[in-house]
């Protein structure tokens, strides 16, 4: 089962975080900075599997990993886990955020973080795999983004909400309205 999922870039820095199991806010932002501390002082020639670290399980646990330009994308699983298939499940997730994005990088995740949040529950949920068919999430992405469009997008709900109170020609309040509250004291 996947634990979490990390992207960070070359400087540390999270770019998005997802976590499957409960961990307190000042563990996370730990294992945030364990798992950066492990994964980048690593050779680019060397495997990319590795025992999780001291905070997230020890050797229950597993890092698996690839490094895209600036980012690292890192998947924390149990033993259960095959290193190779997570290893393609996130080339597939990298795949489609490409694909998504029109060549993926670090601003599209920090600025469009409802999408790449949305694309990676196509892909995980719970921790579970759910679907590892590049064409079948973009087809679910691109599904979305049609009805986004047709509902005139989340943004535009406000808009709409208040052109429509303003056209519901109700008839003018009264705008001197005096209530005089009953007193509660006996006296």
């Amino acid at each position: 089962m996947i634990k979490a999922i990390l992207i960070f870039n070359n400087h540390g820095k999270p770019r998005m975080i997802r976590f499957y199991q409960y961990f307190p806010e000042d563990m996370q932002q730990q294992i945030i900075r364990e798992t950066f501390h492990l994964v980048s002082k690593r050779d680019d020639n060397v495997c990319n599997f590795l025992e999780g670290g001291s905070l997230i399980g020890g050797s229950d646990y597993k890092l698996i990993y690839r490094h895209y330009a600036t980012l690292y994308f890192v998947f924390c699983v149990d033993s259960s886990e095959s290193e190779l298939g997570i290893l393609d499940l996130i080339q597939v997730f990298v795949e489609t955020l490409d694909k998504c994005f029109e060549n993926v990088c670090e601003l599209d995740l920090i600025f469009h973080m409802d999408k790449v949040h949305y694309i990676l529950q196509e892909v995980v949920m719970g921790g579970m795999v759910l679907e590892t068919n590049m064409n079948e999430i973009v087809g679910q992405v691109e599904l979305q983004n049609r009805m986004e469009k047709s509902e005139g997008g989340l943004s535009a709900a406000p808009a709409r909400a208040v052109s429509a109170v303003k056209n519901m020609n109700l008839p003018e309040m009264p705008r001197d309205i005096n209530i005089k509250v009953p007193s509660l004291s006996p006296f």
